[in-house]
């Protein structure tokens, strides 16, 4: 079974190659504003996406606080360390939307 998971990805990779060693045919490059454009709807969509999840995350810090008021330094801890790579996403798109201009 290894082996033939091993053919397989190997296949696919070898018949993908072509596909990307062509050039464009005649296309153009997006315009800045539609660059642009893009940037900015990513930046809205992960900033409302970090916000549920931050906000998931610290329901269910608060909950679990509740029930086990013992282990609150270590659910706090996690907790910091939860929000701190949600919120990277935010700030990794908005240097993304940065470039994009």
């Amino acid at each position: 079974m290894k082996h033939k998971l091993m053919f397989l990805a190997i296949t696919l990779t070898a018949m993908a190659a072509p596909m990307f060693a062509q050039g464009t045919a005649g296309g153009t490059q997006p315009s800045e504003t539609t660059r642009l454009a893009a940037a900015y709807i990513a930046m809205g969509i992960a900033s409302g996406l970090c916000g549920i999840g931050q906000g998931k995350a610290t329901a269910s810090a608060a909950e679990a606080m509740a029930r086990n008021p013992g282990a609150i330094a270590a659910i706090r801890v996690a907790l910091i360390l939860g929000l701190v790579l949600i919120e990277s996403l935010a700030l990794y798109t908005l240097v993304i939307t940065f470039v994009a201009k």
